[in-house]
């Protein structure tokens, strides 16, 4: 059985056989790399100056299992005359699926009335990423502000989940940002979460975003891995302080200081099987050959993985059975 016709039997990432039911393509995962317990996937905002047809090329030709797309891509690709449709056949005639779209922008306005008006534009950016057989739609927590409150969050997130799916079938996954004001925790991301009370809610985990907003990493132990839909995956420089870092901080795995095999010992416990994500934010990545960006990307990940006992962390997070 190869990659391209690998079916995740459970739909791991996916959720409910509801969710599995109202459109079976989204569910499809290819077999992971060899020797890896995960797909790897390369998310287009490390190549984000190549065109669309150049960013699945490049992640065909360096052996991704996955490609996730930005809304700005699909928007602009469509207003041009494109069918995102013949797109979500091309990636997977390439051998890859689609976990997730970034995303639902100002999906959740701090009014009622604003949140029912921002849906019109919510349900297209959906379509938009059914069309191209993704299985998640990101939900980021904008507009930003301190006073961003949990409840409402958990009201938004709820509404979306249930027009995703019902209406789309896809499935939005909260995603926060770890230089937001308001929701910029993982703890804050997960009570939302929870406080939806859908068995589909999910998340979208980040190292940067971990790091940055101060949650660290070692209280990932207490969620279930089916909990999270996808993990991007970076690393982060010793300077600028950690309250200074923004996006363009970001370098490639094993680049930086973060304890990311111990992550991936960790994953492996909880039993997450969903993707890792390679997302940078890097000038100098963007002004190179995009198939070099990627073949570069994808080694990294892979070392970054050799390097983690994730044989030994399938028992327990400390090693032990």
């Amino acid at each position: 059985m190869d990659r391209r016709t690998f079916l995740s039997a459970a739909g791991v990432a996916v959720g409910s056989a509801a969710a599995l039911a109202s459109d079976a393509a989204h569910a499809e995962l290819r077999l992971p790399q060899k020797g890896a317990p995960w797909p790897i996937v390369l998310n287009t905002s490390t190549i984000m100056s190549a065109s669309l047809d150049a960013k699945i090329e490049a992640a065909r030709q360096a052996g991704y299992d996955g490609i996730e797309l930005w809304s700005a891509d699909l928007e602009k690709h469509e207003a041009e005359g494109g069918d995102l449709k013949e797109i979500g056949a091309r990636i997977a005639d390439a051998g890859l699926f689609v976990p997730n779209v970034i995303g639902l922008w100002d999906c959740m306005p701090p009014t009622e009335e604003a949140f029912q008006q921002s849906l019109t534009v919510t349900r297209k950016r959906m379509r938009i990423a059914a069309d191209v057989r993704a299985m998640h739609v990101a939900a980021i927590p904008l507009p930003d502000s301190k006073d961003f409150s949990l409840d409402w969050g958990a009201r938004c997130y709820g509404e979306l989940l249930h027009i995703g799916r019902d209406e789309f079938g896809i499935l939005p996954a909260f995603e926060f940002v770890g230089f937001f004001e308001g929701i910029h925790r993982l703890s804050q991301a997960t009570a939302i979460a929870l406080d939806v009370n859908d068995a589909d809610a999910s998340l979208i985990l980040d190292t940067f975003h971990l790091y940055r907003g101060g949650s660290g990493f070692e209280s990932l132990q207490h969620l279930a891995g089916d909990f999270i839909a996808v993990f991007h995956w970076n690393d982060v420089p010793s300077a600028p302080p950690r309250e200074e870092m923004r996006d363009e901080h970001r370098v490639l795995p094993g680049d930086g200081i973060l304890p990311l095999p111990r992550v991936l010992e960790i994953l492996r416990c909880i039993r997450y099987t969903g993707p890792l994500s390679l997302e940078i934010f890097r000038r100098d990545l963007w002004e190179r050959d995009p198939v070099e960006v990627a073949r570069l990307g994808i080694d990294k990940m892979r070392a970054c993985i050799a390097a983690a006992d994730v044989d030994r962390a399938w028992t327990s997070p400390n090693g032990s059975a």
